[in-house]
């Protein structure tokens, strides 16, 4: 109604219907309701720092000794079934009600190594300094046990501090977790560098793109998928370098105010 009255005013039509609104808008490709949440990365010093720090350690040739695990946590909600589908029949595929149920959130923590065909996925109830030290202790425990250093990946999120560990654990556990880690952060607003990402983006289409109605066919499903494609051997193909960045985002990297001297000049 506003838009029609708004299309009035600034026409001489005397008064417009909810369908020629429909079908102008239409037209014209317009959806005035939509919008969308961006933001622009400031490129200085630190975010270089970090983004070539990140990306050399993709380059790396792969050491079983000092891993280097890309890590992440994305919520998923719970979805079930307000009345019960009808099976297939020859000819007819199985039909649902477009009504659900919200049966609450679980959060998804993933680990994917670099490197090599692995992923890991620990579904929790929430994602608390505790859940993430529990993480932590299990990628130096249970998946990388003969390691020397594992170097891991993540964003700038408040939990992911070797702080949180210690708030978690007694003080010589959370020590001897952290000799064995070793964190890499991807500069803030830029989790485009997370490896991981990608492969949540994969375990949401083939995974998720359905409605699970509770945490423990959640975690089935999950399972299933994560053995098929460790199985399978996927890995992510990561395509950008330091080199990459230096030529297309030579333009934004900050400009040194002065050179500091060399000694090797001087001598």
């Amino acid at each position: 109604m506003l838009l029609a009255d708004a299309m009035v005013a600034l026409t001489e039509h005397e008064s417009l219907s909810d369908e020629t609104v429909r079908r102008r808008l239409g037209e014209n490709a317009l959806k005035p309701w939509r919008r969308e949440m961006w933001c622009i990365p400031k490129v200085d010093a630190a975010y270089v720092a970090a983004m070539e720090d990140v990306l050399d350690l993709y380059a790396e040739t792969p050491d079983p000794k000092r891993p280097v695990i890309s890590f992440d946590e994305s919520p998923t909600q719970l979805i079930g079934e307000a009345r019960l589908p009808i099976a297939a029949e020859p000819g007819k595929p199985e039909r649902f009600d477009c009504e659900y149920k919200r049966n609450g959130n679980q959060n998804l923590f993933v680990f994917l190594d670099v490197h090599r065909p692995w992923r890991k996925v620990k579904v929790t109830e929430r994602r608390t300094a505790a859940d993430f030290a529990a993480c932590m202790r299990d990628l130096s425990d249970l998946h990388f046990p003969e390691a020397e250093k594992i170097r891991v990946v993540m964003d700038n999120l408040s939990t992911h501090s070797p702080a949180s560990l210690y708030s978690a654990l007694p003080a010589p556990e959370a020590r001897r977790i952290l000799r064995r880690l070793e964190f890499h952060f991807t500069p803030k607003h830029a989790s485009w560098l997370n490896m991981v990402e990608i492969e949540i983006g994969v375990l949401r289409s083939q995974c998720l793109d359905r409605r699970i109605p509770n945490r423990e066919r959640l975690k089935s499903k999950i399972a299933e998928w994560e053995r098929q494609r460790n199985d399978s051997g996927a890995r992510i193909n990561w395509m950008f370098s330091t080199e990459n960045a230096r030529d297309k985002l030579g333009r934004a990297y900050p400009k040194p105010k002065s050179e500091i001297d060399d000694p090797a000049k001087e001598s």
